[in-house]
């Protein structure tokens, strides 16, 4: 089994043989080294021994859906994850980004959407922080650790999808201020992002589940929300 992540190399789970073959073609002429799995038990095995920089992952699989298979991801990593979705439903995205994932594409797409979303959350996830602003105080519990992309409370690690810890990093840096949903996705997903700004609420009541009750991360009525 490896033992760091392998240098591009990503997982495309997907069961149908045409789209998966189309997504290796656009991410091989992109620079990545692709794994295809069309079962999410190969998935999730290609996962373990290849440590990828990220996972492209369908829901509808032939053994377990991609929601079980992003739940067992979430046991054991943090890898960012971009799920692919036949079902246009609102409460597929929200459970997708429930458990995690990093962004959604809704089928029939373009590859070459698929190959923009990869790049740019990979992008988020290697910002360079400020070498003079690397660790920010979040009351006496909390710390947000820019370098390490890490947050502590009580100086232990909290576990946070890669969208979660750029979430509450933004609200760190701001703190005291608050920030409209807009502004938050704006700054997190970029103004490109294509979805609802209900996707905030999804990520804050995930924040707020895995870093507990005492994160004073308020929510301002009619603009959005304020950490501190």
């Amino acid at each position: 089994m490896s033992t760091v992540a392998e240098e591009r190399a990503l997982v495309v789970v997907e069961d149908d043989p045409h789209i998966a073959d189309l997504l290796d073609l656009y991410l091989r002429e992109a620079g990545f080294r692709v794994l295809q799995a069309s079962t999410g038990e190969r998935g999730l095995e290609l996962i373990d021994t290849h440590r990828p920089v990220m996972v492209v992952l369908d829901i509808g699989l032939p053994d377990i859906d991609g929601f079980e298979v992003c739940r067992r991801i979430r046991t054991r990593s943090s890898v960012p994850v971009l799920f692919l979705t036949a079902r246009d439903g609102e409460i597929d995205r929200i459970l997708g980004l429930e458990l995690g994932a990093d962004d959604y594409v809704t089928k029939p797409f373009s590859p070459r959407e698929i190959v923009a979303r990869v790049k740019a959350i990979l992008r988020r996830g290697q910002a360079e922080p400020k070498a003079d602003d690397t660790v920010i105080a979040i009351g006496d519990d909390y710390s947000v650790d820019l370098a390490r992309r890490e947050v502590t409370h009580r100086s232990t690690p909290v576990a946070l999808a890669t969208r979660e810890f750029d979430l509450v990093a933004h609200l760190a840096r701001n703190q005291g201020i608050a920030l409209s949903r807009q502004q938050l996705l704006d700054a997190v997903w970029g103004a490109d992002w294509m979805g609802d700004d209900r996707t905030v609420d999804v990520h804050v009541r995930q924040l707020r589940k895995k870093l507990g009750d005492e994160l004073p991360l308020a929510t301002v009525w009619g603009i959005g929300y304020r950490l501190g």
